[in-house]
């Protein structure tokens, strides 16, 4: 396992790179390029992705919670079962984004495209959905939304 915890690899290109499983906790990702990156199960909580491109990554299972992807490009990203509890993700790109069993509790998605993205059983409690864009999304009945919201 990789170990990167608190790295700062602020821009850095890593299209295509292989860190499954990595711990790359508290890493300064700020602007990096991750396209098509495979980070399954990737231990990223706390991190700074803020405008960092994970268009087409896997994120599949992986920690995000508390994450700052502010203005990050997720476009097509596989986030299924992902970890974004507490994330922020204000004016994000999440196009066409694999959200399936997600933990987006309390995420802060205000601003963010999530035009056909899925969200099929997907807690999204307690989010902040505010001028997001749903249109176009998969959901079903065990998508939990947040109270009041209705699709």
């Amino acid at each position: 396992m990789c170990n990167l915890k608190g790295f700062n690899l602020k821009g850095f290109n890593l299209r295509r790179v292989n860190l499954s499983g990595a711990n790359l906790r508290d890493a300064n990702l700020r602007g990096a390029d991750l396209d098509g990156a495979n980070l399954t199960g990737t231990d990223l909580r706390g991190a700074n992705l803020v405008g960092a491109d994970l268009s087409d990554a896997n994120l599949e299972g992986a920690n995000l919670r508390g994450a700052n992807l502010v203005a990050a490009d997720l476009s097509d990203a596989n986030l299924e079962g992902a970890n974004l509890r507490g994330a922020i993700l204000l004016g994000a790109i999440l196009l066409g984004a694999d959200l399936r069993g997600a933990n987006l509790r309390g995420a802060d998605l205000d601003g963010a495209d999530l035009v056909g993205a899925n969200l099929t059983g997907t807690d999204l409690r307690g989010a902040n959905l505010r001028d997001a864009d749903l249109s176009n999304i998969k959901y079903d009945e065990s998508t939990v939304w947040p109270q009041g919201f209705k699709p």
